[in-house]
């Protein structure tokens, strides 16, 4: 199953959260208490998303974080770059060239990396501002089912999934 990993999740509601106040100085355990997280994780997101730059952290009583750039151009994917240890890839293959032992005769292979393709475009393409408010519309992809034996193509209509931020 395709899932979003909790450390990614958590990262996108932090982010989200401190796009809401983009002024605001935000302190780790204030991100903690306010979103129901443990601050160790909250710490531990912060320092990885400081390293990609996606926050800055100033230091001191008054110190804490904020955004490091505009939440219209800090996407999903940028997240994900940032708190995922291997590259981004629906398969091995597609995250780490070379790394499957079959690859060279996979026949799926180019199947996989266009999947990917469109994937990681659409996640480069949602921001984090875009996840501040929920939709007016739910989003409608349409894709073309393979027709069945004497039937013609169809489109079908994906729904987006509801994501919950804690347990």
């Amino acid at each position: 199953m395709l899932r979003i990993s909790k450390i990614i999740d958590y990262g996108t509601l932090v982010l989200t959260h401190m796009a809401g106040c983009p002024d605001r100085m935000f302190s780790a355990a204030d991100l903690a208490a306010t979103l129901g997280l443990g601050q160790p994780t909250v710490s531990k997101i912060l320092k990885l998303l400081g390293q990609r730059e996606l926050v800055k952290s100033s230091r001191g009583a008054r110190g804490g974080y904020v955004l490091g750039r505009p939440a219209e151009s800090i996407s999903i994917a940028d997240i994900i770059d940032a708190l995922e240890e291997q590259p981004f890839g629906l398969t091995e293959c597609t995250a780490l060239p070379g790394a499957c032992s079959v690859e060279s005769g996979c026949h799926i292979r180019t199947n996989w990396q266009r999947i990917n393709a469109i994937v990681r475009r659409t996640l480069e393409n949602v921001s984090v501002a875009d996840m501040i408010h929920p939709a007016a519309t739910p989003m409608e992809f349409p894709l073309t089912a393979r027709p069945a034996p004497g039937a013609g193509a169809r489109a079908v209509a994906v729904s987006p999934t509801t994501w919950s931020h804690r347990k």
